[in-house]
Parts: structure tokens; sequence; C-alpha cells
């Protein structure tokens, strides 16, 4: 059965007729769907995680009876959230400057000063950690469109200079291979939404996480300096106030 050359464009066609630019386009346009995919899958499983064990402990933490209680759970378990990786350092800010005092540069100042640039470095630890990976998914999501666009137009240039060289010019022999060109833009905006979308997801569930861990560590902090918890930061109602740890 012979195969009507009409009906064989397409896809695979418009690959066999590319030059080394356009595959070498079409393999830019695969690895950039591939990464965006793969931080997209990633970073969305690793934020429910996160989500689900930062709820757990806030949960224990503002239904615990002294921060005792606190340090021999994440002693037990370890540090498995930004929560609990901040009330960890926290608490071993205060009792390192409780103990020692000023003793290094880094140290300088009262124990109110000392926790708070404690608290200050791991707010930015995590911030740093929650936007690995972002840069590439905008990255992505910014240029896919204009190089499936330059495909296109690399293709239908030469669609065009081979159908002036032949001299056939009439509509049925230019529409099969300029429409074959033109899969590179549909291409470049299949890779591009997808990395839009998931950056703009992620970028919102960050943005949430990060407002309650910067309300969390305010109370956390006023807890410890204090020793009086306040509300908000995730704490549960109707609960008894954390008693302060004893001082090393």
């Amino acid at each position: 059965m012979n195969v009507n050359p009409e009906n064989a464009l397409g896809f695979g066609h418009f690959i066999a007729q590319a030059d080394a630019v356009g595959k070498s386009l079409l393999v830019v346009l695969l690895l950039m769907s591939a990464i965006s995919w793969y931080l997209i899958v990633m970073k969305g499983i690793t934020a429910f995680v996160r989500k689900r064990r930062s709820e757990a402990f806030l949960n224990f933490f503002w239904n615990a009876s002294s921060l005792e209680q606190v340090q021999n759970e994440i002693a037990t378990h370890g540090v498995r959230d930004p929560f609990s990786h901040l009330t960890a350092h926290a608490m071993h800010a205060q009792a390192h400057h409780a103990k020692y005092g000023a003793a290094k540069l880094e140290e300088a100042g009262s124990a109110q000063d000392f926790l708070t640039r404690t608290m200050k470095k791991v707010l930015d630890e995590e911030n740093t950690r929650l936007e690995n990976g972002l840069t590439v998914l905008a990255t992505v999501g910014a240029t896919a469109p204009f190089v499936g666009l330059f495909g296109t137009v690399w293709g239908v240039y030469h669609a065009l200079v081979a159908i002036g060289m032949s001299g056939a010019g009439t509509l049925d022999k230019v529409a099969g291979p300029v429409g074959e060109a033109l899969i590179m833009t549909g291409l470049g905006l299949a890779v591009a939404i997808p990395a839009v979308m998931g950056y703009n997801w992620l970028t919102r569930s960050n943005r949430v996480l990060t407002a309650k861990l910067d309300s969390f560590a305010f109370d956390l902090f006023a807890f410890l300096s204090t020793g009086q918890a306040l509300g908000g930061g995730g704490r549960q109602e109707n609960v008894r106030p954390l008693k302060p740890a004893a001082k090393a």
C-alpha cells in the first residue's frame, strides 16, 4: 500500500527533515521539560512531607509541658522540618550563651541579641532551601517559548528555501513544511506552561510556610526571652503554656 506523501507530513517527518540546529533545539526543549518536571515532582513531594511534619511538630510543641520535653523529642526523632530546626538552634543558642556567655565575637551582646542572630541565620537557611530550584523553573518558563519560536523560524526559513529551489510555490506545497515548523512553537509552549504553573504553585506554598515560620519564630523568641508563650505561630488553642527549661 503506497502512502501519500502529503499524509506523511507530521512530527516524525519534521524530525527527519530537520538539520543539526533544529534537532539541537529539540533536545534542549526535551531537557528543559525533563528538568522542570523533575523539580516540580520532587519539590512537590518534599513540600507535602514537610507540611505534615511541621504540623505534627507544632502540635507537639504547643502541647508540651516543658522545654525539656521538646528537647527530648528533638533528640529522639531529630530535626525533620523547619520548625524543629529553628527550635533546636534557638534552645541551643540560649543554653550556650547562658553557660559560656560572649566567649567569641559572634556571641557578643546580650543573650537576646545572640538568640536573635541565631534565629535569623536559621530563617535565612530555610528560605534558601525553599527557594532552591525555583530559579531553574522560572528560567525554563521564560525561555522555552523563545527557544521553540527560534526553532520555528529556523524551520520556516529552510522550508521556504527548499520550496523556492523546487519552484513549486503553491499553497499545498507551502502549508505542509511551514505547519511542521510550527511544531517547535507548540513544543516550547508545552515546556513553558507546566514550568510557570509549577513555579507559581511552589512559590505560593513557600510563601505560606515562610509566613508561618516567621510567626512561630516571634512566639519562640518571646517565650525563650520572657518564659511566656504568645498567641499565633501555629499554637493550639486552650493549651498550657510551656515551662522554661532550666538553665545549664
